[in-house]
């Protein structure tokens, strides 16, 4: 499709936010006017920003495990996009990944999303639970209320441990209602 291939040239090309990224712009998304799938996340880590390639990394394996899809699904567009909150390694803050860059979603999210019509989509962590979900006043409150369309996820982080064990019933109940939405949109 010309338009979001054009779109896509544009958006790898950005550099709106070149003055407070600590590396040179590296946008990474992966999408596809055909996806069945789209994960609307927070922003690329550093082993992102180095390898260009989003959830290449431990957090990308507990999220594939978590959706019960292999890497080579993952990473198929057509199947799978990923639309990151900021499309580049925001740095650090306190020790951790910054939060994304707000300047990214409003410019770039509306133009892919005319062109991104998924079966279902999940909004993974709370930078992107905060901004399409305002309703909910907790990540955990939104993670708790599942559609037929969407799912909101925690960030699959290490640092979401605490979370996921004080939370069992994301494992018990949300996770197998989740995983079988996306079997269903995946085959169908």
């Amino acid at each position: 499709m010309e338009g979001h291939d054009a779109l896509v040239m544009k958006a790898r090309n950005c550099s709106l936010c070149a003055p407070h990224l600590p590396h040179k712009p590296n946008p990474i998304f992966n999408t596809a006017p055909s996806t069945k799938i789209l994960i609307i996340g927070q922003a690329p880590g550093l082993k992102a920003h180095e390898r260009g390639i989003a959830f290449d990394d431990p957090s990308g394996d507990r999220l594939r495990e978590w959706l019960c899809v292999s890497k080579e699904t993952f990473y198929n567009p057509h199947l799978i996009s990923v639309l990151p909150m900021g499309f580049c390694f925001p740095g650090y803050k306190n020790g951790a990944d910054a939060p994304p860059r707000k300047e990214c979603a409003p410019v770039w999210h509306d133009e892919f999303l005319n062109y991104l019509k998924p079966k279902i989509t999940l909004y993974v962590g709370r930078y992107s639970q905060q901004y399409y979900l305002p309703q909910y006043k907790t990540l955990t409150e939104a993670v708790g209320t599942p559609t037929n369309t969407h799912f909101v996820l925690p960030h699959p982080s290490g640092r979401n441990n605490r979370w996921l064990a004080k939370n069992p019933w994301f494992k018990l109940d949300i996770l197998p209602k989740m995983q079988r939405a996306i079997s269903s949109a995946l085959t169908n």
